[in-house]
């Protein structure tokens, strides 16, 4: 039950960013004239931002770029950490698995939010660009676990077999290896698209990928902080949607580990009561 309850407690959590992020520019509406900076009321019923605008039009057009960068970057991360990861682990040239694993492991020793930074200063990425460079900086740590994990059941007798087998490389690397490395594989999803969306925030508050005054929650933050005391839900509210939305990623991943873990963790427990 805690399991379930977890899951259903992320779910709930998760979705709301979601809801608004996606769904919020199809209903957005009218904008409607501006007001006077950092105000409560007047029809604004989250007040205005730093600039006069409604509060709540910003909040329901600012999480789309947000959540899908974030996706974005980390599907293009694991589209090309994992065949590396795969290939580093099945082969059994040395020189190979050195080129594939050296360069990865140079780029890792450098900061991510330093090595974005860098790059925006020489180009000026937009929402692609910028995940682009979010899914570069995360390749390297997402190919060492996939890698350590992959290793692990490409060590194991059952890979011989197969190969003795005639089974294809794409058999052994997918239908084995990888089948036993997809749970440590989520449990590092969930970590990292949440790495992720921490990221691509911070870029955004520091104005890399988005224009200085857009419709972004990571923007509205940065922008709106100087009257945090005089009109806090300019601040608050996207802050807390970018807290729910990490949080509720986690809460969903670990609860669904853990739904999958107890059949499994049931079923030895019955399996040693009989032996004894």
């Amino acid at each position: 039950m805690t399991a379930y309850r977890r899951f259903a407690l992320g779910l709930t959590v998760v979705a709301v960013p979601l809801v608004l992020a996606l769904l919020g520019p199809l209903f957005v509406g009218d904008p409607g004239p501006r007001g006077v900076s950092f105000t409560l009321g007047g029809g604004h019923w989250l007040g205005t931002d730093f600039v006069g605008r409604d509060v709540w039009h910003q909040v329901l057009l600012g999480g789309r770029t947000v959540v899908l960068t974030a996706l974005a970057a980390t599907a293009l991360a694991y589209l090309v950490a994992v065949p590396v990861a795969l290939v580093s682990a099945l082969t059994r040239v040395r020189r190979l698995e050195e080129l594939l694993m050296r360069p990865l492991d140079v780029l890792l020793a450098v900061p991510s939010l330093l090595l974005i930074l860098l790059v925006a200063s020489v180009f000026s990425p937009g929402a692609a660009g910028l995940a682009l460079l979010v899914a570069l900086v995360n390749v390297p740590d997402a190919a060492r676990i996939v890698r350590a994990a992959a290793g692990e059941a490409a060590a194991r007798p059952a890979v011989e077999a197969l190969r003795m087998q005639g089974e294809t490389w794409w058999r052994i690397a997918v239908g084995y290896v990888g089948r036993s490395a997809l749970r440590t594989l989520a449990a590092d999803a969930g970590i990292r698209l949440t790495g992720v969306l921490y990221l691509v925030s911070t870029a955004a508050f520091l104005g890399v990928g988005v224009a200085p005054d857009a419709a972004d929650w990571a923007v509205m933050v940065d922008r709106n902080r100087t009257g945090l005391l005089v009109q806090p839900w300019a601040v608050v509210v996207p802050a807390l949607l970018i807290v729910a939305l990490t949080m509720g990623t986690n809460l969903l991943f670990d609860a669904a580990l853990e739904k999958k873990a107890v059949p499994g963790a049931k079923a030895s427990r019955e399996k040693e009561g009989r032996r004894r």
